[in-house]
């Protein structure tokens, strides 16, 4: 064995103990946060970072890095530690700044914000489930690219978790997937303290996790989590078992005390989400034979931690392995750094417009669910990076594509990459799994299910908005139109709810142009998540494939009249209605105006002069979509007109239902002439005024 993997073990328990206090004085100073995770965990971190990890903190991007994920965010403080300690940009000062605003130490970790940090976590699994997605990408990856005598790809993906990572449901989804795709380079430690807020876990939390994760296929140790033996034995054997052909992840199950080192509140959930307090520090302080001041380091200990010349030498041997591969297999490695740095394939945004006018040029009616499949089918070939799921739904969300390959376990047990993924019923954890893709570079993914199932997906299409992250959401069967399914899979509220979500672009358009053209925003964004909300019925055209650079600001005039009296505003499917109201008014000699807005997110990031342009102020406007009103009242104003439901649906034939709910040309027309020939209603004991 290496020195490195035969320690000083007085050295080491004094280098956990530097997390350990690191922990507990930036809590104190904060007087917020959770010192016990970090005490319980710093014997695991400190072996796994500084015997196993590989990584460089002079270069948190390198590509062939090992991934680390701390799934129980709360403990954000050992993270913070570790990056410190190892080398990265995070000072002593950012330490001091724990929980304070604008710094770099947030109460917990975020991507994007403090570099070394892989991903925003917090809402506890989701971490777990981003890791899940960072293990398929290495796998995918290394199934592409590598080579004979050339593995370019070739890293692990550690996840540190809790009691509450396990009890949240999201885990089951991916932890069982995990197994079934045998990402063996997916290596989770697991924090067994049996602690959690309300107090001991027994209460409320006896599963026997071992034999749970055993079940999934997992490879499972349990082990003594004060002990760095064991923990870097069981390190060692889990790579070990990664390096097989047809491997398994690892669960390493750590058994530890919450706050150790804390002599009078370790082991309790007293040290688990609060300051220890002045004393307690003291006292810690004393029991851990720690003497350096709050926020210092003794030098020997300094020294020990920092990893930079240790990752820099990985990361140069790595280039060599590039250099050579490039040597060899030039084009691979072409495609192989374009898609890492997160470039479009030269010429794909100028292949765009031609892709996106072949779909406009349609004349017959389809389902905007069958129109994204075909712009799916013109853009995917062109974007290997492109790789989309569905949660069993397949054949209703339609993403899969003509031409692509199914990623997963074939008729023999082995993984076989591919560009398309059946994630089974796990709307969450696909979310979740997605934005760990998007995290770990080289892929673009996008994955489908029912729009009212979104709720499921809810949280991790937040958190891809929170990181900014470019992945895209196929939500189909979009409004009461999917009929006869009935009330529990129409979505009355979701679209409306969704375009609540900060940096979320949603789209829900009107014909084959419009989801052409939403489908091209969506690939060329790089600032955010997008979801689509698609039809299960069909839908005609509604005009020629002119309109395709007004549809990219998000909401553009679909059809005008001269002297228009009043706007209607629609989206998806009641753009149809729109015009059919819009022709009936014109018979009665009301001109009226029709706008699509398929995204109120880019039209809102129009300048005013466009927003004006399309929606005059001096015109009165009624919106129509078949969903909750209250969103449209930001454009209809006071005096405005909503055609929508606030109620849930029934089970019927889509047309009959949309006569029952009043979502009608007629009643569309009907709002109109109320607003532009107004009649006067009375108060009671007041004067007539006008509607």
């Amino acid at each position: 064995m290496s020195a490195r993997q035969q320690p000083n073990l007085d050295l080491a328990r004094r280098m956990a103990n530097a997390i350990r206090m690191l922990a507990v004085d930036a809590v104190e100073a904060a007087n917020s946060g959770h010192p016990g995770a970090p005490m319980g965990m710093a014997d695991i971190a400190e072996v796994l970072w500084n015997r196993h990890l590989r990584h460089n903190p002079a270069n948190p991007a390198w590509c062939d890095r090992d991934r680390f994920v701390l799934s129980n965010g709360h403990g954000s403080m050992l993270l913070y530690a570790l990056l410190h300690l190892t080398g990265y940009d995070l000072s002593m000062d950012d330490l001091r700044q724990f929980r304070r605003l604008h710094s770099k130490t947030a109460g917990h970790p975020e991507v994007g914000v403090t570099p070394g940090v892989e991903t925003t976590t917090g809402p506890l699994g989701q971490g777990l489930a981003n890791a899940v997605g960072m293990a398929l990408a290495e796998k995918l990856l290394a199934q592409e690219f590598n080579r004979p005598g050339h593995d370019i790809v070739d890293h692990h993906t550690y996840v540190f978790l809790g009691d509450g990572c396990l009890m949240e449901g999201i885990s089951h989804e991916v932890c069982s997937l995990a197994g079934t795709l045998r990402l063996s380079k997916l290596i989770a430690l697991y924090d067994d303290n049996g602690i959690s807020i309300d107090g001991h876990v027994q209460g409320w939390f006896t599963d026997d996790t071992p034999r749970r994760f055993s079940a999934y296929g997992w490879h499972v140790v349990t082990v003594d989590g004060h002990d760095p033996s064991l923990i870097h034995a069981a390190l060692q054997r889990a790579r070990s078992v990664a390096a097989q052909a047809e491997g398994k992840p690892t669960l390493i199950c750590c058994k530890t005390v919450i706050g150790k080192g804390a002599p009078n509140k370790q082991g309790s959930h007293d040290v688990h989400g609060a300051a220890l307090g002045a004393a307690e520090v003291q006292a810690t302080r004393e029991a851990l034979g720690w003497t350096a001041a709050p926020f210092e380091i003794p030098a020997d200990i300094a020294a020990a931690w920092n990893a930079t010349e240790r990752g820099c030498a990985q990361e140069t041997q790595w280039l060599q392995r590039l250099a050579a591969y490039r040597e060899s297999f030039p084009a691979q490695a072409a495609e192989f750094e374009r898609r890492m740095a997160g470039e479009l394939p030269e010429g794909f945004a100028d292949s765009l417009p031609a892709l996106v006018a072949a779909l406009g040029q349609r004349s017959d009616a389809v389902a905007t669910r069958k129109a994204s499949q075909l712009a799916l089918d013109a853009m995917a070939p062109k974007l290997p990076e492109i790789f989309g799921g569905s949660a069993d739904l397949t054949s209703s969300n339609l993403t899969n594509f003509k031409g692509c390959t199914t990623a997963g376990p074939n008729a023999a047990g082995r993984f076989t990459g591919g560009n398309h993924m059946s994630y089974g019923v796990r709307e969450f954890g696909m979310a979740a799994i997605m934005n760990g893709l998007a995290l770990h570079g080289g892929f673009l993914p996008y994955g489908g299910t029912f729009l009212a199932f979104s709720d499921y997906s809810r949280n991790a299409v937040r958190m891809a908005a929170l990181m900014k992250l470019q992945v895209v959401h196929v939500f189909t069967h979009d409004s009461i139109g999917l009929g006869e399914d009935g009330p529990t899979h129409q979505p009355v509220e979701h679209v409306p709810s969704l375009r609540i979500i900060p940096g979320l672009d949603v789209w829900r358009p009107a014909d084959a142009l419009e989801t052409a053209v939403a489908w091209a925003h969506a690939l060329q964004r790089r600032d955010g998540p997008t979801a689509l909300a698609l039809s299960r019925q069909n839908l005609p055209q509604l005009g020629d494939a002119s309109r395709a650079a007004a549809i990219q600001r998000g909401g553009y005039v679909l059809s005008d009249m001269e002297d228009a009296q009043a706007v209607i505003i629609a989206t998806g499917s009641e753009a149809t209605l729109a015009m059919q109201a819009q022709t009936a008014l014109a018979a009665e000699g009301i001109a009226t105006r029709v706008v699509s807005m398929p995204c109120t997110h880019l039209f809102d990031r129009q300048d005013t002069a466009w927003q004006d342009a399309v929606l005059p102020p001096a015109l009165p406007a009624v919106a129509v979509e078949a969903a909750h009103p209250d969103f449209w009242r930001k454009f209809v104003g006071r005096t405005g007109r909503v055609v929508g439901m606030a109620t849930f649906g029934e089970s019927a034939p889509a047309k009959d239902l949309y006569a029952h709910f009043g979502i009608t040309a007629a009643r569309v027309a009907d709002e109109v002439r109320a607003l532009v020939h107004p009649r006067p209603r009375v108060r009671a004991g007041a004067d007539v005024e006008t509607a």
